[in-house]
């Protein structure tokens, strides 16, 4: 296993340094992925690396998928998020039709999904959304909005949750859905601009009488809440946690060689304890980090529900990544501050993995809400 972890990583690193790196600046100056960068990565099979083997995908378990994220994230992690997609609830929970229709058109990269929950008036507070999906004959009709949508403009597949019972609340009563953007009634109706992350848009997703066949239902009706907790169990352990981990090693290894080549009062600003110390406590919660992130995945590959513990992944992860980063910035200096610095560009980045996919506040609440309830993780 530890040998299958380090050729997963070298394969992956040698991508991203030779195929991904030379696209950094393209992609902060237009905010988008480029699309030469873009037959790049469907032609080396990224997309399906967690789509199992029998759909043409690469198969990867848990750990081996936050290993191969964490090095992608080294670079750019907006790219993360056009590779990864939003696929954990069709893979729990949908049918075999909906799996041979989209998962080897995930795989050849032909097919991205996203995750579309969060709504204008439902953020961390999930079960408050009030998108409705009413059944007429074979088809759903979805009327509402959904707000910050990672990739939404750009994606082809929108996992969408809508309520089909109100009289039921969260668990019973909300269901979940694959859109295609070509469907009658959905629109993308605003791109929004954001501070860091370039490179990924998010969107504003609009339902008006969106015409979904009956199959794409994800699971059964009703399910809706046990796959949105199941798809953001795994998002903030991969596309938080371990993208938070990849960002910091490469921040921790930036500011190493700034500490060694940096000359002030005649020596190297490595020698001085206050940047030392710096790069040890920067090392030090870099690496608790990682482990945290393969502990879940592991339990996740076992089988394990891991509420608890992607929610202290989340915390602990970007909370790191912005503790990192904002070390590494003062350890660069003024030219860390620069436009097109490596270093500007992760601390933007660093700062918004403390509110995507859920607040750190809000998994504070769960995870005190659990250790109360329970005897202990």
């Amino acid at each position: 296993m530890e040998d299958r972890l380090e050729d997963l990583k070298c394969k992956t690193r040698d991508f991203v340094e030779t195929e991904i790196e030379p696209f950094s600046a393209e992609i902060e100056e237009t905010d988008a992925i480029p699309q030469a960068l873009a037959q790049k990565i469907a032609a080396s099979g990224l997309h399906g690396m967690a789509v199992p083997k029998e759909y043409g995908g690469m198969g990867l378990n848990v750990l081996e998928a936050c290993v191969v994220m964490e090095e992608l994230s080294r670079v750019n992690q907006a790219v993360v998020r056009f590779i990864g997609g939003s696929i954990t609830g069709l893979a729990q929970f949908g049918s075999e039709h909906l799996k041979n229709k989209y998962f080897p058109r995930i795989a050849r990269g032909e097919a991205r999904a996203d995750f579309a929950l969060s709504e204008p008036e439902a953020g961390s507070d999930a079960a408050a959304i009030k998108t409705r999906a009413e059944r007429r004959g074979d088809l759903y009709y979805l009327n509402g909005v959904k707000h910050m949508i990672s990739n939404g403009s750009v994606n082809n597949l929108h996992l969408v949750f809508a309520v089909t019972d109100p009289q039921k609340g969260a668990r019973g009563g909300i269901s979940a859905f694959v859109v295609e953007r070509t469907f009658p009634g959905f629109s993308v109706a605003a791109v929004q601009p954001k501070m860091g992350l370039r490179g990924m848009p998010i969107a504003r997703l609009h339902f008006d009488e969106c015409q979904v066949p009956q199959e794409n239902l994800v699971g059964e009706e009703g399910q809706g809440f046990l796959v949105a907790m199941g798809g953001l169990d795994a998002g903030r352990l991969q596309f938080i946690g371990a993208v938070a981990v990849g960002a910091s090693q490469k921040l921790l290894e930036l500011s190493i060689e700034r500490a060694r080549s940096r000359q002030q009062f005649g020596k190297p600003i490595g020698e001085f304890q206050a940047i030392q110390w710096m790069l040890a406590d920067m090392a030090t919660e870099v690496h608790a980090a990682r482990l945290m992130v393969h502990d879940a995945a592991r339990r996740l590959d076992r089988g394990e529900t891991i509420t608890l513990q992607s929610s202290m992944v989340k915390v602990f992860a970007s909370e790191t990544a912005w503790r990192v980063a904002d070390k590494a910035l003062q350890i660069h200096g003024a030219e860390g501050l620069l436009k097109g610095s490596p270093i500007e560009r992760f601390y933007r980045d660093a700062r918004l993995g403390r509110i995507w996919d859920g607040t750190c506040e809000i998994q504070r609440h769960i995870i005190s809400r659990t250790l109360l309830r329970n005897s202990g993780t």
